[in-house]
């Protein structure tokens, strides 16, 4: 892999750019391999980059049904943060945020982070509670945040309204050290990386079936072939069930929609991200000077990948009170994602029924802002064959052993 860098550019420029190598190969799979990552996402290509670097495991393939990071990586609202509640949702998000921060060293590819601040907006008394909560939690942990007063956040975010009639800002959690990152460049940097240490991706690869003996995993029936392995990791976010079932075990996930769009772009007006959990709806604005709006999942079960218009006005019309000069602005486009959503609505991590396959999902709203951390450990579990410390609270038996984690990944409360 030749190294990106200012004199690289500079040489390529004088050349007319025709020296340029691909990214990442794109090989024909191999009758068998050591392990295969189902799901060219960021979470798949990070296991993959982690199991080649931190593991030496480099016979590995990622196959995907689609275009590498067509998925959820390329349809979110690129958020990273970690002020979470409890102990296990602390350390895998402040371990990914971490990561964040010298991502593009690591990988040599500008993943465009930019820790400009998260903020966490208190409309109601009992929201104000719980951040108070949230914001204890977090100083135990070791994790930066910093509860604020309506005045402070007014000097953070000055186009906000902090006295509407309805919903009032009466203060807010305040992470100076999240951000946003380009959420493609995230998906290209860790497919660069991995494929220049030896990892398989294989674009346009269906897989259609899952081989198992009483052994366990033999391999999987793709549209290129059989490929034969004896460690299968099923990362494929809103599919995830669909994919356990060609293992033979269910999932306890439930697969909807969740939206999001963005304005024009418009002269920079808001340097950090809000989270307003009360209305359902959060906002930043991009480098290039759209406003990015999301809110909350579909009430119905679903795997669309469009937006609808009364999803939409109804997380705009909420905003409209705490940022009113949104309502100024024509959408420039929108779009949706499949989000797996589990009962507790945190992660699955770990193993499961049939040896040798391993089940990273139910990252919900969130998964973006987990998928260094979420890769750090996935790879982990999959070189050891069973999950370590970062991983292992959120195992699959939880739910049969009724050890739930008491978190919504969406408002980063306890329900």
């Amino acid at each position: 892999m030749r190294r990106y860098s200012a004199f690289a550019i500079a040489r390529e420029a004088a050349r007319y750019h025709t020296g340029w190598e691909r990214a990442w190969r794109s090989p024909q799979p191999k009758a068998e391999y050591d392990a295969i990552i189902v799901g060219a996402g960021g979470h798949g290509l990070a296991t993959a980059y982690y199991l080649a670097k931190n593991h030496g495991i480099t016979n590995v393939a990622v196959v995907e049904k689609g275009w590498l990071g067509g998925g959820n990586t390329g349809r979110n609202t690129t958020i990273i943060r970690s002020n979470y509640l409890q102990p296990s949702s602390m350390a895998v998000f402040e371990k990914s945020r971490s990561l964040y921060e010298d991502l593009s060293q690591q990988l040599n590819y500008n993943i465009m982070f930019s820790p400009r601040g998260v903020l966490m907006l208190a409309q109601t008394e009992h929201e104000k509670r719980a951040w108070e909560r949230t914001w204890h939690a977090n100083r135990i942990a070791g994790i930066e945040s910093e509860l604020v007063t309506p005045e402070r956040i007014k000097e953070i975010v000055p186009i906000i309204e902090t006295g509407g009639p309805r919903y009032p800002v009466l203060g807010g959690l305040w992470q100076p050290r999240g951000g946003t990152a380009r959420h493609d460049a995230v998906a290209w940097g860790y497919a660069r990386a991995a494929s220049a240490m030896g990892v398989d991706i294989i674009q346009q690869c269906e897989v259609t079936g899952v081989d198992r003996d009483a052994d366990g995993v033999t391999g999987i029936q793709t549209t290129k072939g059989a490929i034969r392995t004896k460690k299968l990791c099923i990362v494929v976010a809103g599919n995830s069930g669909v994919l356990a079932d060609m293992a033979g075990f269910r999932l306890p996930v439930e697969s909807v929609a969740l939206q999001a769009l963005v304005s024009e772009p418009i002269k920079p007006c808001m340097d950090c991200v809000v989270m307003a959990n009360t209305v359902h709806g959060y906002m930043s604005q991009s480098d290039k000077g759209e406003m990015v709006i999301g809110g909350g999942a579909d009430g119905f079960n679903n795997y669309t990948q469009r937006g609808s218009f009364q999803h939409i006005e109804e997380t705009v019309r909420a905003l409209i009170e705490t940022f009113p000069m949104i309502s100024r602005l024509k959408m420039l486009r929108q779009w949706g994602g499949i989000v797996d959503m589990t009962g507790d609505r945190s992660p699955i991590i770990g193993t499961t029924p049939v040896p040798g396959v391993f089940i990273n999902c139910g990252w919900g709203t969130g998964g973006f802002k987990a998928i260094p951390g979420s890769g750090w450990a996935t790879a982990e579990m999959v070189a050891d064959g069973a999950p370590r410390a970062l991983a292992a609270p959120f195992s699959l038996d939880r739910f049969t052993e009724g050890r739930m984690i008491d978190e919504s990944v969406a408002a980063a409360v306890a329900h």
